[in-house]
């Protein structure tokens, strides 16, 4: 190939009749240049370095010896790769490797205090609900996004839903949301896709009824029960429980709410279900292989005369002492369980109380901890809004 240039072809040439690449051509031409080609070394050449730069192990071993008495005696009290190299030509008279350098050999030595963060895995969707983590049933989540306010028009609020298994969103911009529409609503969704094993909400008044009186089961908790779908109250103050409907609901403002300007509740409505037609299209193959719902039941209307019946679950943080708080009552469980999650699972109306220890690091483990007589009141199994 070199001889074919010097006699005059050109590189493409070359390479079209040697069929390489031009680099290639390119390249052995560069190697020989213009010396007799008996004489140029035409052996391939290795692509990694002839020689190696490593530190001695004298200064490996300086390194370790400065750290070790900057570390005990030290004014400073900092020991790191950027202290060691500051202070390398006080001690020795010397210029110091690269702060680089240093901590290259720091961490060969295993000479880091810092334990590396041990990452655990996340826990499947709903690891708080055995079926739910087995992907043996789903789960439908609610919450109320508030403090949305449309220019010179009203204060709207926001009611969303999400399946954690099935996706299936929802999103009903609303004046005010009140527990009237939150039932509508939830009537309305699963007529349309089916009923799940569990409804997940926050402690909002409106899904869980007044406050300010034990033992009240509110209208949309009867409403569940009444439907055969257990209602799952979250903890106080821990959103993460919630997580998967906070995220969507993040995505929702983003791309609805703050994405337009909204001149009316009509228009924002409007926008809304566009976008959620969209998301669920794109989520179809999720809500295929998710867990299969029970078909609404027809005839049924909702009768707020029965007594509720069935399983209430409250998912709670115990106390110092170990206790738990639910229904409006304060429920001894465990005094070596402080601070821990729990699953309380209360059958109404005459009880028990099952109540089981949850931890994220291990969610397979739930064992039970404590079962507690409960017998709802008489006079509270009438209907409280």
């Amino acid at each position: 190939m070199v001889e074919a240039v010097r006699g005059g072809s050109s590189l493409r040439a070359v390479a079209r009749k040697f069929r390489v690449s031009l680099g290639t051509v390119q390249r052995w031409v560069h190697r020989a240049g213009s010396a007799d080609l008996n004489r140029v070394e035409w052996t391939d050449r290795p692509s990694i370095p002839h020689t190696f730069h490593r530190t001695s192990p004298e200064v490996e071993a300086r390194v370790l010896d400065l750290r070790r008495e900057l570390r005990d005696a030290g004014a400073l009290g900092e020991y790191g790769a950027v202290a060691i190299h500051r202070a390398w030509p006080i001690a020795t008279g010397g210029p110091p490797p690269a702060i680089r350098t240093i901590g290259r050999i720091l961490e060969r030595r295993g000479a880091f205090d810092g334990q590396r963060r041990v990452r655990h895995p996340p826990p499947p969707r709903g690891w708080y609900l055995p079926t739910v983590a087995r992907g043996e049933a789903d789960c439908d989540c609610f919450d109320i996004i508030a403090g949305l306010v449309l220019q010179d028009g009203p204060e709207v609020e926001v009611l969303t839903g999400l399946a954690l298994h099935a996706g299936l969103p929802e999103a009903w911009p609303e004046e005010a949301i009140t527990t009237g529409r939150v039932h509508s609503a939830l009537q309305a969704r699963w007529r349309a896709v089916g009923l799940p094993t569990y409804a997940q909400f926050d402690n909002d008044t409106r899904f869980q009824g007044p406050h300010q009186f034990p033992d009240i089961v509110g209208r949309v908790p009867r409403l569940c029960l009444q439907l055969g779908v257990v209602p799952v109250f979250t903890p106080l103050q821990d959103p993460s429980f919630q997580a998967a409907l906070e995220n969507f609901n993040g995505r929702w403002q983003a791309k609805v709410w703050s994405r337009f300007h909204h001149p009316s509740l009509t228009v924002l409505q409007a926008r809304s279900a566009a976008h959620i037609v969209a998301v669920r299209q794109r989520g179809t193959s999720r809500a295929v292989e998710a867990p299969p719902r029970r078909p609404f039941p027809t005839p049924w209307e909702f009768d707020p005369g029965i007594t509720p019946s069935g399983h209430v679950i409250f998912l709670r943080r115990t106390n110092a002492q170990g206790a738990v708080t639910l229904l409006g009552r304060t429920f001894a469980v465990d005094p070596h369980w402080p601070h821990r999650l729990v699953r309380a699972e209360v059958r109404l109306p005459d009880g028990p109380i099952q109540v089981f220890a949850l931890r994220r690091r291990d969610p397979h483990a739930q064992p039970l901890l404590q079962e507690l007589p409960y017998d709802l009141p008489t006079r509270r199994r009438r209907l409280h809004d």
